[in-house]
């Protein structure tokens, strides 16, 4: 019997061990595949200036410089780059039609639960642009009662919406929200008149206002609470690899400075990033 026991102790234990490299191999699989298959294929919304939009015909941008740099790590292997409209990336990542999302991702807990995050790239929280010269409009309170755009199924849209709830709440007219496949048609409409102001992040007004300073301007302080952008990986022993390689380069690239002079080159100002986004509440 004890002979028995020990047989079958070693055959347990050799199912343990083999089950222990073929999860260790799952956790490479996704790596090694682009490895392997030499194309890196990733998905972005190339109508986000300035962190990704095209330029005659290819994809720019500040996120496209980090990429760059990213992939020194990723000798041999080319980027494979989808413009894809926001409302089907994250669903396209999670259904595995592409690799990885290189596309400003707004960090919410909802989003670090989902999916893998990555380091944040940039600054995130929300802003409110408003047509240059709007009396009307001289601090994020004043949208109550007022045409307010942003784009549909965005983290934008949802603070736009929680804090339209809290103006209504405190007694203020209601915010008419219109929504939109991406922020141009939303500035578009701005500068048309159709509505009094859109909410984005930030980084994004700013660009929009030196591209159109004699059409908008940013109301300033920010509202709602700090955020920050990533990149997003899928949430599974497959991919843990190549997220911790994307964490690892980025980071590095915090640490070094390059980072900040790639902020200085497309924003005019660095920013203040932590190395890793805070835990998900």
């Amino acid at each position: 019997m004890e002979r028995l026991s020990t047989s079958k102790a070693l055959l347990i234990g050799a199912a343990l061990v083999a089950a222990l490299s073929t999860c260790t191999a799952r956790a490479a699989d996704l790596l090694e595949k682009v490895k392997s298959d030499k194309v890196f294929t990733v998905a972005t919304e190339a109508r986000f200036a300035p962190f990704e939009f095209v330029e005659d015909g290819k994809i720019v941008g500040y996120s496209a410089d980090i990429m760059a740099e990213v992939m020194k790590a990723l000798p041999n292997v080319t980027l494979k780059r989808l413009d894809l409209p926001w409302q089907g990336i994250l669903p396209g990542l999670a259904a595995g039609r592409f690799d990885y999302v290189v596309t400003s991702v707004t960090v919410t807990s909802e989003r670090m639960k989902a999916y893998h995050l990555s380091a944040p790239i940039a600054d995130a929280t929300m802003a409110i642009l408003k047509h240059k010269g709007d009396s009307a409009i001289t601090k994020p309170e004043d949208i109550a009662g007022k045409a307010v755009g942003s784009q549909a199924g965005s983290a934008q849209l949802a603070a736009l919406e929680t804090f339209a709830g809290k103006l209504k709440d405190s007694g203020k007219p209601a915010v008419t929200v219109s929504t939109y496949t991406d922020f141009s048609e939303a500035y578009a409409d701005l500068g048309a008149g159709r509505i009094q102001a859109v909410v984005n992040s930030l980084p994004n007004l700013l660009e929009a206002s030196r591209q159109r300073p004699d059409a908008f301007e940013v109301v300033l302080p920010t509202f709602g609470p700090k955020t920050y952008f990533a990149w997003a990986g899928r949430n599974d022993a497959d991919s843990a690899a190549l997220n911790a390689l994307i964490d690892a380069e980025q980071i590095k690239l915090n640490k070094s400075g390059k980072l900040a002079e790639l902020q200085k080159k497309w924003f005019g100002a660095p920013m203040e990033l932590p190395e890793a986004l805070p835990a998900a509440e």
